[in-house]
Formats: structure tokens, sequence, C-alpha cells
């Protein structure tokens, strides 16, 4: 399997940076006796190797060569690959800049590498389906993209809408190979028009695809904002989780996916 990581975004929020975003530290990692700092986009990559992928694919714009030096080949035991969007042209785009080191075969996640959320290993809830959504309660849900329900089944995606209908947001998505190749598909039907992911969902939907909301998720904190990495290494200090090393990962049993235990934080920090 898959993971995608869309990082060639500009970090406007929180600039100015003399790295790229995704490299902000935040928190520290063990790495056998050795306690070092952690790149943000390290907690990313950590859960999608939770999550089941074995292969990952950074998105990064022509200037974010450090990425791929602070990264290199692999992580883990996952393969490590790099594809260049050449312009901020939004999620969908660097998504699907992907499908060259994808191919057809194989299914996918994607998760945000500004972001730190729990639990860890949320991502092996997501079912076997065309499409699903891991899903966080937050509290400004007009802040993201607001995933509307019917039972688990997703109605529409309210993008950063004023009057948000649910309080519940997508963190992270899983397709599978025949999702990944429909919704590519039809993005380039519409004329690579959208730029969120969350419209492009709704074009699906109307065609007739259908999509799941699971609501594993617990804490979703957007480090893009220096109020946001503040809650973040607020919650980091409280985690016992982010102490384990890694070559503790493996991927979760479905009974460790309701494991949650965290405290309390705004979970809209942004």
């Amino acid at each position: 399997m898959w993971g995608v990581v869309p990082a060639a975004g500009r970090g406007s929020r929180i600039q100015p940076l003399a790295f790229s975003k995704e490299l902000l530290p935040v928190g520290s990692r063990s790495d056998g006796d050795t306690s070092r700092p952690c790149a943000v986009s390290e907690y990313l990559v950590e859960r999608l190797i939770l999550g089941g992928a074995d292969k990952i694919c950074f998105v990064i714009s022509p200037g974010k060569s450090d990425i791929l030096e602070y990264f290199g080949d692999h992580y883990d035991g996952a393969q490590l690959a790099y594809v260049v969007q050449p312009d901020a042209a939004g999620l969908c785009d660097a998504v699907f800049r992907a499908s060259t080191v994808i191919g057809d075969r194989d299914d996918v996640m994607v998760g945000l590498p500004d972001t730190v959320w729990f639990p860890k290993n949320a991502l092996a809830a997501l079912p076997t389906a065309d499409l699903s959504f891991l899903l966080f309660p937050v509290e400004q849900p007009e802040l993201f993209d607001a995933v509307v329900l019917d039972g688990e089944q997703v109605r529409e995606i309210q993008v950063k809408r004023a009057d948000a209908g649910s309080n519940w947001i997508w963190g992270a998505f899983k397709m599978s190979a025949a999702g990944f190749r429909d919704l590519h598909s039809l993005w380039l039907q519409r004329g690579r028009r959208d730029e969120y992911f969350g419209t492009l969902v709704n074009g699906y939907l109307a065609a007739g695809g259908s999509g799941i909301g699971v609501k594993a998720g617990d804490v979703y904190v957007d480090v893009g904002t220096v109020k946001g990495y503040r809650t973040a290494m607020a919650l980091l200090d409280t985690s016992a989780e982010i102490s384990r090393p890694r070559s503790s990962l493996r991927a979760a049993t479905p009974a460790e996916t309701a494991e949650t235990g965290m405290p309390a934080f705004d979970r809209s920090a942004s």
C-alpha cells in the first residue's frame, strides 16, 4: 500500500522559516538511547506505516530538496519515493502527481504533513472501500473540511464553510486502487479545476460514487500556525505514545485502534 505526503505547500501561515515547513521540529523522538528533535512530517509518515503503508511518496516543490536530504530513501520498513509538483496547485494536483509512481494496482492513503493527531494507529480502522475518511471532532469545523454523514456514508464535504453542518472533519483518507483511478479520471474530466479534495469528492458522490466516514480520531492539531504549533508541543509533552522508539513501529491490530486516552485540547488550533 502507498502513502502519499503532499509536501509542496509554501507554508505561508508560519513563515519565515529557513527550511521546508514539513521539517519544523515538533517534539522529540527516541532513537535507541538518543533523543532527537522530530520533524512534524515524521508523525504522518509514522501513522501511514502503522496504517499499512510500505511505500510512501512525498510530493514536493522544486525548492524542497531538504525534505529528500532529511528522509532519504527509506523510513523504518517503508521505501520512499519523491515526485515534483512544479506549482502549488492544490491538494488534488499533489495527490494525483503521485500516480506516476503509484501505478494502478495499490491502495493509497493520504494525510497532511503539518498535522499531529491521535490515536496514532487510527488509519488501521479504515475499511477496504473505494473511498474512506478518518474523521476527527473539532471545535471550529469552519476552518477545515467538515464531513456530513448519513450513517457511515459521506453525504457531503463542506470545504471551509462558515455554516458547517458537522463538527467532524477529515484528517486523512484511504482509496482502493479502483477508487484512486476513478477519482483521478474524474478530476481530469473536470478540467483539473478542483483545488480542494472535498469539491472533487462532492462531484464523485454526485456521479454515483460513495464514501465512508469513520469516527476513529480523537485529537487533531494543525501545526501550520504559531497557535497550532504551541498546542501540538503541549499535546506531545503529555503523550507517552511519542516516547516509543522508531524501531517499535508495526501495523496496529483492530483492537488497538480503539485505544485513545488522550487529554482534552483545543482541537481546532489553527
